[in-house]
């Protein structure tokens, strides 16, 4: 059951990211004067990976080991992804408080989904 729960909310994360990433890259609407001093990329990562939190919670609601897999891969990424924005930070680059909060949660739920799914597909297998 959890891991249906956290499959739904990685589809549904993965669905607001596309939204989110793809209109401040396209422009749209007033999108890019909102994000104010948005991290180019951070931006392009964050909207590409959406893609992939579709893919993994797809594979997570039907239970395949590639989820879990991809799940790992995420969560890698997305910790690599942020400390290269830390160091952007550190060196006077330009951001936004919000990108460092969004950064923390977006580690924070592909951590838990990919221990979660890890226990629950790969180490008790159905």
């Amino acid at each position: 059951m959890t891991l249906r729960i956290l499959s739904v909310i990685a589809v549904v994360f993965g669905l607001l990211t596309l939204k989110a990433g793809g209109s401040v890259i396209s422009n749209i609407g007033s999108a890019r004067q909102v994000e104010g001093n948005f991290v180019p990329f951070v931006v392009w990562f964050n909207f590409l990976s959406g893609f992939f939190y579709i893919a993994a919670g797809i594979g997570l609601w039907l239970q395949r080991r590639w989820a879990v897999t991809l799940s790992i891969a995420l969560v890698i990424s997305i910790s690599i992804t942020y400390i290269v924005f830390g160091i952007h930070v550190l060196n006077g680059g330009p951001y936004e408080m919000r990108t460092v909060y969004a950064m923390a949660l977006r580690t924070l739920v592909w951590g838990v989904i990919s221990m979660v799914s890890y226990k629950q597909i790969m180490r008790h297998p159905r």
